[in-house]
């Protein structure tokens, strides 16, 4: 359960991680792309303004000494980022007088960029090494332009950055974060709600047919409307359940109850039988149908919370030696050979001594009832470490179609059989993780059928040796 309540939880908060962290992501990306491009259009913005500056004074003088002092006015002249370009005049051209051509400051861009941009007269950025040179032409005479130039390093472009970038993923780790808090907050009511359908639904399997999940009041407030509803469903199935499982069980006292009448007479009918071994034996089968009606009407009748607790498990060589007790009585009456071996040590199994004895009389009663008077059978229980393996073979005819006679239960049954016998010992086996095999016996010739039933999960180890076989009175020597 907790590991449920655990992977339930695990799953809404990968899914609100997985949520928040696309959502975030898709917003804090392009704002990080938009804050690194507005740090770079503010340095150049900053450089434009600088340059701008110097065009008052270049339009007055040309003066280097004028200059010099106009640039060192300047926050980028100052710190030696700026430099003025004084192109010659074309010839022919009067000037203010002063020298042509002279570079006032520390200049970085290459003359042909600058000559560049005094002929387009316009400003625009070129790569320097550690930057970007902004080169912004200024007419300063009549024909005659000066380049001001201003260096952009590249750390001017990134400043705040990366600053910016940690905020905005602090911001994505926190949304992730509130986003893993919600979830486990809303994960704890649908695991409590699921925790409790999943548990009823094992009491129910477990036979408590009282069990029933909470749908009103505080312990599914916040719970989904689809796990209301699952449970109302879970709800009505368990009632449904319950009418089903008394209805059963009345209709099994009933029928149980109409036996009671031909019991009467046939206990009637054995007593005026007088003395010897086939009458007493018939009184005792009377005597023994009876107590086992009686038996079905008060379990029918009790109510599944009243039930006895069973101890589940008993000797299988025990209960075959008194079946087959039972049954070696009839054996003689009709003159069968029979022959029981392996039943002398304890072989517990893991089944009620009832459902063992009601199979072992199913599988002898195959042989009374399917072959003929004084046919011959034999009772075989082989012990291992891991399960008890019962052979009763026969010297009939065998089985015609052994697939067949496993469908007996389905309904196929033949003429005077229920064809219940062996779909019960089948169902014996099979919980306990054994099997039914119909085959032929290898010392009688007729039909054999094998019954294993496992008292360990693995496989069956080798049998047991030293099986000493018990003679029935009539099996010749």
């Amino acid at each position: 359960m907790r590991r449920f309540g655990r992977s339930l939880r695990w799953a809404l908060i990968k899914a609100a991680v997985a949520g928040t962290t696309m959502v975030a992501l898709a917003f804090l990306i392009p704002l990080g792309m938009m804050v690194q491009q507005t740090a770079r259009d503010r340095g150049f913005i900053a450089a434009e303004r600088q340059a701008a500056a110097l065009g008052p004074a270049l339009a007055i003088t040309t003066d280097q000494d004028a200059i010099s002092r106009a640039l060192a006015s300047t926050d980028a002249g100052a710190q030696g980022r700026m430099a003025v370009h004084l192109l010659p005049a074309p010839a022919g051209t009067p000037s203010r007088g002063g020298p042509d051509g002279p570079v006032i400051g520390e200049g970085r861009a290459a003359a042909g960029d600058v000559a560049t941009a005094a002929g387009q007269g316009r400003a625009f950025t070129v790569a320097v090494p550690g930057g970007y040179a902004l080169l912004q032409p200024v007419a300063v005479d009549t024909g005659r332009t000066a380049v001001v130039e201003v260096f952009v390093a590249e750390s001017d472009l990134t400043r705040g950055v990366s600053t910016a970038w940690l905020v905005l993923s602090a911001v994505a780790l926190g949304l992730v974060a509130i986003s893993v808090l919600v979830a486990d907050r809303m994960g704890n009511r649908i695991v409590a709600s699921a925790s409790r359908l999943a548990a009823a639904a094992r009491e129910l399997g477990a036979g408590n047919l009282a069990v029933r999940v909470p749908v009103e009041g505080e312990q599914v407030d916040g719970s989904p409307e689809e796990l209301r509803e699952a449970g109302q469903a879970f709800n009505t199935m368990a009632d449904r359940v319950v009418q089903l499982v008394a209805a059963e069980r009345e209709l099994a006292a009933d029928l149980s109850h109409r036996l009671r009448t031909p019991l009467t007479v046939l206990r009637l009918n054995a007593a005026s039988l007088g003395d010897g071994d086939a009458a007493d034996a018939t009184r005792h089968a009377v005597a023994q149908l009876e107590r086992e009606v009686d038996q079905i009407i008060r379990s029918a009748r009790r109510a599944p919370e009243d039930a006895p607790a069973v101890a589940v498990g008993c000797d299988a060589a025990e209960v075959i030696r008194e079946r087959v007790g039972f049954w070696s009585a009839l054996a003689e009456d009709e003159g069968r050979r029979w022959q029981l071996a392996g039943a002398e040590r304890p072989a517990p199994v893991p089944v009620q001594r009832g459902d063992l004895a009601a199979a072992v009389d199913a599988l002898l009663g195959n042989v009374f009832r399917h072959t003929a008077v004084g046919t011959a059978f034999s009772v075989d229980v082989l012990a291992t470490d891991r399960s008890v393996i019962v052979l009763v073979g026969d010297a009939g005819p065998g089985y015609s179609d052994p697939a067949a006679a496993l469908k007996r239960g389905e309904g196929h049954g033949g003429e005077g059989s229920t064809g219940l016998g062996l779909d019960i010992v089948r169902k014996l086996a099979e919980s306990t993780g054994g099997d039914l095999v119909l085959g032929r016996s290898a010392v009688l010739g007729g039909a054999e059928t094998r019954m294993r039933l496992r008292t360990r999960p693995e496989e069956a180890a080798p049998v047991r040796a030293g099986r000493r076989r018990t003679r029935g009175a009539l099996f010749p020597k």
